[in-house]
Parts: structure tokens; C-alpha cells; sequence
């Protein structure tokens, strides 16, 4: 039953008229504390309409920094709760580079992390955003210009692997 519901739910993402509101949803979800990528749906949609490449960088980027600042208020809201917590070399860190560290959240793994101890630091906001949606854009450009020069016969070699 759940198979065939995540079935269902891939194929309505995949219809190219909401092609642009799935890229927005994955990319703000993968951009929170969840573990998911976004880029994947990003290539897929541009590969499909080569035409969109920027609009759909700039969607990926709005969601992906979105979620982003959802990690800093949850940050934020975290250290009102939890403010005697004892400091670690990345408080340290985040200290020194300030709202500069927030361009680092683009980094899989630790950039999610990272915005929301901007947050726990109480870090200037906007700058934090600022910074936040360069490294988001930088890295969905360059990441979705490498793929679209990958040859497609690459890409249907995986597909028969995976497939």
C-alpha cells in the first residue's frame, strides 16, 4: 500500500506542469534537518526542458534557502530552550566567520546543521539568508550544468544498471 502511494505521488511530481511546484517542495524538504536530496528532481526537470534551467535553479534556490531559514528559527528558537548547552569547536567557528559561515550550508551532510547553529547563535538573520542562498545557488548551477554535459548514453547505461 505504501509502494503504490509513493508511486502515485512520483507520478503526479513528474507531470511537467507541476514540474516547478515538486522541484520547490523537494528542494525546501531536503533542505531542512531531513535527510534528501534535491538535486536529483532539479536535473530531471531541467534535462526534461532545457529551456527552464535558470527558473528552475532560481525555484530550487528560493525552496532550498527557505528550508534553510527554517533551520536557523528552529536553531534560534532551540537556544531560548536549551541555552546552557556547553559549546563546541563548531560554536567556535560559527562565531569567527559569522553570517559568512552561513555559505557553507550548500555542503551535504553538515550545511543543514550549520544554518540551524546560525539560528542557536542568534546570528545576523539576513545576512545569514544572504549568504545562505549564494552557496544554494552557486552549487544548484554548477551541479545541474556538470549533469546536463554528462552524454546520454552515460545516462541510459545507469538507467540499465539500476533498472
Amino acid at each position: 500500500m505504501i509502494e503504490s502511494a509513493v508511486l502515485w505521488l512520483l507520478a503526479r511530481l513528474a507531470i511537467p506542469k507541476i514540474g516547478l511546484t515538486a522541484v520547490f517542495l523537494i528542494s525546501f524538504i531536503s533542505a531542512t534537518l531531513l535527510p534528501m536530496g534535491s538535486e536529483p528532481a532539479v536535473f530531471a526537470v531541467v534535462k526534461a526542458d532545457v529551456g527552464m534551467f535558470w527558473i528552475v535553479i532560481l525555484v530550487a534556490t528560493f525552496g532550498n534557502t527557505l528550508g534553510g531559514m527554517v533551520n536557523y528559527w528552529l536553531g534560534y528558537g532551540a537556544h531560548e530552550t536549551f541555552a546552557k548547552e556547553k559549546k563546541t569547536r563548531w560554536f567556535s567557528w560559527l562565531e569567527r566567520f559569522g553570517p559568512k559561515a552561513m555559505f557553507m550550508t550548500w555542503l551535504p551532510g553538515v550545511g543543514d546543521p550549520i544554518s540551524t547553529l546560525g539560528g542557536w547563535l542568534k546570528l545576523p538573520f539576513w545576512p545569514c539568508v544572504g549568504y545562505m542562498a549564494l552557496g544554494k545557488l552557486l552549487r544548484y548551477v554548477l551541479m545541474t550544468w556538470a549533469l546536463m554535459h554528462v552524454p546520454d548514453h552515460i545516462w541510459r547505461q545507469i538507467a540499465g544498471w539500476v533498472g
